[in-house]
């Protein structure tokens, strides 16, 4: 990855679980760009997709975490950037295969729905997997068409 800096952003529904990853990132050594949101007040979750998109772009970051009440609605945001790849994931292994069949850029999880422990299953299993390619290059090219 070109650069190894993690974008990570949340709505005020995920501020919890996001600074309990961004502690786990840091102690596992990895550089964490934190984009917000850093309060309980309620914010607008496509801002902070479009922040961890910008980032992800520009290549600040190489890869992305999002946190929303459920995963869903800031999944939706994030996708609607051409070049993002969001996969809202529930366990270790879809966290995997998104990477590997879907070279999946960015980790959304639900904070309502995802288990401290569960989401850091999810984000060490995203970040140790890499992307298979073979039979699903063509897949994940179409994505960017």
């Amino acid at each position: 990855m070109p650069n190894a800096a993690i974008a990570i952003a949340c709505d005020h529904a995920g501020l919890t679980l996001k600074n309990e990853l961004v502690a786990n990132l840091r102690a596992g050594g990895h550089v964490v760009l934190d984009l917000g949101t850093d309060g309980p007040a309620s914010v607008d979750y496509p801002d902070f997709a479009d922040a961890v998109a910008a980032a992800l772009a520009d290549g600040r970051a190489g890869r992305g975490v999002l946190i929303c009440g459920t995963g869903i609605g800031i999944s939706i945001a994030a996708n609607r950037h051409r070049h993002v790849r969001a996969a809202l994931c529930h366990d270790a292994t879809t966290a995997r295969l998104c990477r590997e069949h879907n070279d999946a850029n960015v980790l959304v999880l639900g904070a309502r729905t995802t288990g401290i422990e569960v989401a850091r299953d999810c984000l060490a299993a995203f970040l140790a997997a890499a992307f298979a390619g073979g039979r699903h290059a063509g897949r994940v090219a179409k994505l960017s068409r």
